[in-house]
């Protein structure tokens, strides 16, 4: 790859960049901010509806234009043939020199009838009944291309008396110009030698066409101030909108991350006004019942506190005769003896829940701690197993630890680590219904 191959890529994949910037940077806007979609929507469709009513204003610009100058190019053609027509009838022919002088002199005697602002060309051909062959006899002004008048008309000439017209471009001999006009033809007779001759007059609509034009680019400007105007109103408008919306979502954001003082500020007695009061009494209501339950969860905290810590002076004098009752089971009868078990699995239960119950206290109130040491993980899982044996054989489930790279040494609260494996253990077995149950350890 040659130095500028490179440097055509670094270029391109820059412009790549920067495009994709651009496009993330409006996708972000389009998703993030109602207010540009607003002002966007509304542009586009105003863009829509200034396009169609231009394009019905220029129609009827169009042809209101046509429609007038098309009139006025035949009433001014029906009176030029007439007129030839009169003169024609008036001249004695007596020659073909005679004819040629008595047709170029009609051509520049009805050119001269427009004056120097006139805005039609004259040609004349003919005689009709040899037919418009490239020997005829042809007469023009300005240069004018005969190519200018359509077959169409020009059959139409050639057929029957009465005047015809059509649009088309006219060209001319002297130059590669070309410009729309109107075509108008009729015949004309030679009364002495009874020939007939098409005399057409070709008027220019570039008038016409440049007062189009210029509408058109009236139009253009008149839709672009239009459509910033319209732009600006939305933005406005919409601002008006969107600011409250935007004030009462960053308050709320401020009350979610627990600043509940937080409220707007209202002013006036519209709809936004409304919101905004209907939004502060909701902050304060939510701020009351969350210092409630605050208060409430204040008050469990320290009733489950004090209660834990009030049953740890009977438990322990009751945990001592139960302690002297079960080292002595083996004296009394069987079931006195059973009596003692019971008593003693029972208070190691009691005991249990009471701890748990100290747990939940602590971790309320912020206050527990870790007490930390070296572990095997493994081997705590394999004592966890162990415990749940008996209950494991009599739902019909197997136990056993699967140890990847032993041992698994963590820094953990053992006592803590010990109760999550045994709450998930009976779990699995009471409820997953599965003939064995895999401890994995790994790290």
């Amino acid at each position: 790859m040659t130095t500028t191959q490179a440097a055509l890529n670094r270029w391109w994949r820059t412009g790549v960049d920067a495009l994709t910037r651009v496009l993330r940077a409006l996708q972000y806007g389009w998703l993030r901010s109602i207010q540009a979609r607003v002002v966007i929507g509304t542009l586009v469709l105003s863009t829509i509806v200034i396009t169609l009513v231009g394009w019905m204003l220029t129609r009827q610009v169009a042809d209101g234009l046509t429609d007038s100058k098309r009139e006025q190019s035949i009433s001014e053609a029906r009176a030029g043939v007439q007129l030839a027509q009169q003169q024609l009838d008036e001249q004695p022919v007596t020659d073909s020199n005679d004819l040629t002088r008595l047709l170029l002199t009609q051509v520049e005697s009805l050119a001269g009838q427009g004056g120097t602002s006139r805005n039609y060309q004259l040609l004349l051909t003919g005689p009709i009944d040899r037919g418009f062959t490239a020997d005829a006899q042809t007469f023009r002004t300005g240069g004018v291309s005969k190519d200018s008048i359509p077959i169409d008309l020009l059959d139409q000439v050639a057929r029957s008396d009465g005047l015809y017209w059509a649009f088309s471009e006219m060209t001319y001999l002297d130059s590669d110009r070309a410009s729309p006009g109107v075509i108008v033809g009729s015949r004309i007779e030679i009364a002495s030698s009874g020939d007939q001759y098409a005399l057409f007059y070709l008027f220019s609509m570039d008038d016409q066409a440049e007062t189009l034009s210029w509408v058109q680019r009236g139009l253009v400007s008149a839709g672009i101030v239009l459509l910033a105007l319209i732009a600006a109103v939305a933005w406005l408008v919409t601002r008006q909108v969107v600011t409250p919306v935007r004030l009462a979502r960053r308050i709320a954001e401020r009350l979610a991350a627990g600043r509940l003082e937080e409220r707007m500020h209202v002013r006036g007695q519209d709809d936004i006004a409304r919101l905004g009061i209907s939004f502060n009494q909701m902050a304060a209501s939510l701020q009351r019942q969350i210092r409630q339950l605050e208060e409430l969860s204040r008050m469990q905290r320290r009733f489950v506190s004090d209660v834990s810590h009030e049953l740890r002076t009977p438990l322990t004098t009751v945990r001592m005769a139960a302690d002297v009752l079960h080292d002595a089971r083996t004296n009394f009868d069987p079931a006195t003896g059973r009596a003692a078990e019971l008593l003693q699995a029972e208070l190691d239960r009691f005991e249990s829940l009471l701890t748990d119950l100290l747990e939940v206290s602590r971790f309320d109130a912020g206050a527990a701690r870790l007490d930390l040491e070296t572990v095997d993980l493994a081997g705590l899982a394999e004592q966890s197993l162990a415990a749940y044996q008996a209950l494991a054989e009599r739902h019909g489930t197997s136990l056993r630890v699967v140890v990847d790279q032993p041992p698994c040494l963590v820094e953990a609260d053992v006592r803590r680590i010990d109760r999550i494996i045994r709450n998930l253990v009976v779990n699995a077995i009471s409820y997953s219904q599965s003939h064995e149950i895999v401890i994995r350890v790994a790290g």
